[in-house]
């Protein structure tokens, strides 16, 4: 086991082991997009972990107190970007990471457009139910609150749809970037 303790403190991060530096920076780019840096650190660690490590494990690797683990255990488990799995000979929960990247990355869309966009969407459809029945709103503010409703209706759409590609169409999609910007002529050439 490598020592990785006090992960979120290590000062000199060159001479870090590369999976040190990986379990470092997905801890930050975590933080940078709202998850804990506990909670993206203890996912790294079992992404690259080869076994299933219990809680006990991921507290000594990452130097994370146990009752920090337990709950960013639990949080990833609700994300479900890991999983219980069972180690015979062991009562004690042990725990891997979804290894599918593009699966993964389709669980935190899910994730998100749940926990994010759908209340974001419900709570402009409500404003925008209610400026439709005040009499005294400028036409301006309810014309702005329904084009935000229609542009987050309209993303909406769009990310259900990109949800139910299979990945090995959205793999292939993604590589064709420079062809379809090309095919919808936007990009280095003028756009409309």
């Amino acid at each position: 086991m490598s020592d990785i303790s006090v992960m979120t403190e290590i000062a000199d991060i060159e001479k870090a082991s590369a999976k040190e530096q990986f379990i470092l920076y997905w801890g930050d780019m975590g933080g940078q997009w709202g998850v804990n840096r506990s909670v993206a650190q203890i996912h790294a660690l079992l992404y690259l972990s080869t076994a299933p490590l219990n809680a006990e494990q991921i507290s000594a690797e990452l130097g994370i107190a146990r009752s920090n683990v337990s709950n960013s255990l639990k949080e990833l488990v609700g994300w479900r970007l890991i999983q219980r799995v069972p180690v015979a000979g062991d009562r004690r929960e042990h725990f891997v990471a979804e290894l599918d990247v593009w699966e993964m990355a389709l669980l935190i869309a899910k994730g998100r457009k749940e926990r994010e966009i759908d209340p974001a969407i419900r709570a402009i459809d409500v404003c925008v139910n209610q400026a439709e029945t005040e009499p005294d709103l400028s036409p301006v503010i309810l014309n702005r609150m329904q084009d935000m409703q229609g542009f987050l209706t309209t993303a909406d759409r769009w990310s259900e749809q990109m949800l139910s590609v299979p990945k090995s169409k959205l793999s292939m999609l993604m590589k064709m970037g420079d062809k379809v910007l090309s095919l919808l002529k936007v990009g280095n050439k003028k756009t409309e």
